[in-house]
């Protein structure tokens, strides 16, 4: 299915020194980042934000028209760059194809230009919206409580929540959404808060039927549900009902699991095999991740990351990698076997077909992908030990068949994984370095 590169993180432009330039910063590494098999870029909120304390991040969207291109609320250019910058760093992503996913903010708006007493509960909000850009002006009608409803899930924080039951409010989010598409050239989106508003306001962005140089353009689309597993199938189900393009969810519940196992020494691998995650339970709309730009602030994976990493890019899923571990922390490591970009190309040219467990006990886990199409399939070891090597014997779906390892990373452990060698009846023994993983594809 691909993998996704998260191209920004959390004040990224200040701490890179690359404050409106961001775009551009992207664009010089899609050729890299299209080399080592990335076939996706998502991109933080594009358009202008309130930037009330400050320039932000885009998650306070005051001018969703304004890409840059406007001066209004203290700049010209967002904190990334120009629109002008951005139309050309998605051109070079569609150069090198890959495709690109706006980060779409709907649930809520800031920086109201006038303060209205909402006629409904009395109250004096910040809902008096007139953006230089002209289009999709709001007023109280437009936000919670309105005449057309009162209050939807959830709001965030104090910022005016948007009521999509306005068919004003409706009707401009879908034009927006078309106009990302066909205009801007974004393939899709990432969905934020969607616990604030209806799965349906996602699924008719889905199901737009948007023309790009007349061509027929179906978004992708991811959205972030930060719950239980019980509430992303509560999501999923209400979002994707009688859709023709389905909508996914990052699989956080996956990401707790992750993160125990390489912050709690002793985790047991048992619990990887598990049900209670997209991976497992509905892999086909599970996006994968190991670190966002928000758990990241709250909750990092403070040990050991590269093996929630080696167990993503080889499991089924669409894989998300997060920019600053993969740069910022160089976990990327290019050209070499002990880093991400090693396991990207692994997932890319073999990470296909269904997954099967050989082997799980507290301390090893092994699982074969059995390959499908130009993907061969591979084979999966995790070793959990800390002060030596582990593997075991066991039976694979493939006959004389010689394995070699392409990529693997040990604590404190530089050693190499042997090639293996299957038998005529599919056993073989495979192994990992101590507290690491190897992956071995079939030649």
């Amino acid at each position: 299915m691909g993998v996704i590169m998260q191209a920004f993180y959390w004040d990224c432009p200040r701490i890179e020194e690359k404050e409106y330039q961001w775009w551009n910063h992207i664009k010089g590494q899609v050729t890299d980042l299209k080399a080592a098999g990335f076939t996706a870029l998502w991109l933080p909120p594009a358009c202008k934000a309130a930037n009330i304390a400050g320039i932000s991040m885009g998650y306070d969207p005051y001018d969703f028209y304004d890409l840059g291109d406007i001066n209004q609320r203290g700049s010209k250019k967002t904190w990334f760059g120009s629109k002008d910058e951005l139309l050309s760093l998605i051109l070079a992503a569609h150069n090198s194809s890959m495709d690109v996913y706006a980060d779409i903010v709907i649930n809520h708006n800031s920086g109201g230009d006038a303060e209205e007493l909402n006629s409904i509960d009395q109250v004096r909000r910040w809902t008096k919206f007139t953006p230089r850009s002209g289009k999709f002006a709001r007023d109280y009608t437009c936000f919670h409580p309105s005449p057309y409803e009162t209050w939807d899930q959830e709001t965030f924080g104090d910022m005016p929540d948007l009521c999509h039951r306005n068919p004003y409010v409706y009707t401009q989010v879908i034009e927006y959404a078309r106009w990302l598409l066909e205009e801007i050239g974004f393939d899709g989106f990432r969905y934020d808060c969607v616990k604030g508003y209806g799965g349906w306001m996602v699924r008719a962005i889905q199901e737009l039927r948007a023309l790009r140089n007349g061509k027929p353009i179906r978004p992708f689309g991811v959205g972030e549900c930060w719950d239980s597993d019980r509430k992303i199938d509560g999501w999923l189900d209400e979002t994707n009902a009688w859709s023709d393009n389905r909508a996914g969810a990052f699989d956080f519940p996956l990401r707790e699991r992750l993160k125990d196992l390489c912050d709690d020494y002793g985790y047991s691998l048992r619990n990887l095999a598990d049900g209670g995650t997209l991976m497992k339970d509905r892999p086909t709309e599970a996006v994968t991740f190991v670190e966002n730009h928000d758990v990241v602030r709250d909750n990092p994976i403070i040990n050991d990351k590269m093996l929630a990493y080696a167990f993503i890019l080889t499991h089924e899923g669409y894989p998300c990698v997060f920019w600053q571990d993969y740069y910022a922390l160089n976990l990327g490591l290019a050209g070499e076997k002990s880093g991400i970009a090693a396991l990207v190309r692994a997932h890319e040219d073999h990470a296909g077909g269904v997954t099967t467990l050989l082997h799980v006990d507290d301390n090893l886990y092994i699982m074969q992908r059995s390959g499908a199409g130009n993907q061969k399939g591979l084979i999966f070891v995790m070793n959990n030990w800390g002060e030596a090597w582990n593997g075991a014997w066991v039976e694979t779906q493939l006959n004389n068949t010689r394995f070699v390892p392409v990529a693997w990373r040990g604590r404190e452990d530089a050693g190499t994984p042997r090639e293996q060698t299957t038998q005529g009846n599919g056993w073989g023994g495979f192994y990992a370095p101590p507290r690491g993983y190897a992956v071995y594809l079939p030649r």
